[in-house]
């Protein structure tokens, strides 16, 4: 935490920026935010710097805003590395479909293992092309306008839409489809899988409209239930599975799953 403080100290310096200028520069920005949090007092300041005194996230911020210092930048003289997150998020996993906000561009270093048992070398994307990987390719999006665009997460006990979508399944939606088409497929490859959000959290897979009601439809070889929502109502279409990149489980995990560990419906 020194070595943060002392490089913190050569950028007001650099500046000829003396304690009572950046006290009073965060006394502007503390009355522009109306938040007395982004103050930085003269003893704190100096604490920060010769005594590797923590800083809150409110005067981070405010030196690197004084001193033009590129925040990431800065969390990273502390040891927090923020382009990383992606990947500590991708070590935690979880059981439920969820919606992720994951920053669109470069790219994210996949973890070694996880708790679950996955085959880590190979990814597959949409056109189903297999690629030896290291890292998950999240620059795949660029290109996408965001702001149509979310990511979504399928959790590690969603097996409804097995084998097209595999557990853990990294997938993009474009909140523009959300018309829930009634035809125009040839295949189940071809047909629109949506993402949606219900009352208990989000799932995934075909629908079909009919009568106030929402019809999900899982994969047959997934070997869960149909599930009926009344539509609109008790739920709602996020948007299209546009894109996926799946990480391809084990053949250990494959044969341990056995036909008496269905998905259930919370439906039935």
């Amino acid at each position: 935490m020194d070595r943060a403080g002392e490089k913190l100290k050569r950028a007001r310096e650099r500046l000829k920026l003396t304690f009572r200028d950046v006290e009073q520069a965060s006394q502007k920005i503390a009355a522009h935010r109306q938040n007395d949090e982004f103050v930085i007092a003269l003893s704190r300041l100096a604490d920060i710097e010769n005594k590797g005194t923590l800083p809150t996230v409110y005067r981070l911020y405010t030196l690197c805003a004084i001193y033009r210092l590129d925040f990431d930048e800065v969390l990273r003289w502390y040891g927090v590395p923020r382009e990383q997150l992606t990947s500590d998020a991708l070590e935690i996993g979880l059981k439920e479909t969820h919606i992720v906000q994951f920053p669109p561009g470069g790219a994210v270093t996949i973890p070694p293992s996880l708790d679950c048992e996955i085959d880590l070398d190979q990814t597959t994307f949409l056109s189903h092309l297999v690629h030896r990987w290291g890292k998950l390719p999240l620059v795949f999006l660029n290109g996408f306008d965001l702001r149509q665009h979310r990511y979504g997460l399928i959790g590690l006990e969603d097996w409804s839409m097995y084998p097209i979508l595999q557990p853990g399944s990294l997938v993009l939606l474009d909140e523009s489809r959300r018309k829930i088409a009634s035809g125009g497929w040839t295949n189940e490859y071809d047909r629109p899988i949506y993402f949606l959000e219900q009352r208990e959290g989000y799932v995934c897979g075909w629908c079909t409209l009919g009568d106030g009601r929402l019809l999900l439809q899982p994969h047959p070889a997934s070997q869960a239930k149909v599930r009926v929502y009344s539509y609109p109502g008790d739920i709602d279409v996020v948007g299209q599975v546009i894109g996926v990149a799946m990480l391809l489980e084990s053949r250990k995990h494959r044969h341990s799953r056995t036909a008496a560990t269905p998905v259930r419906s919370p439906n039935p």
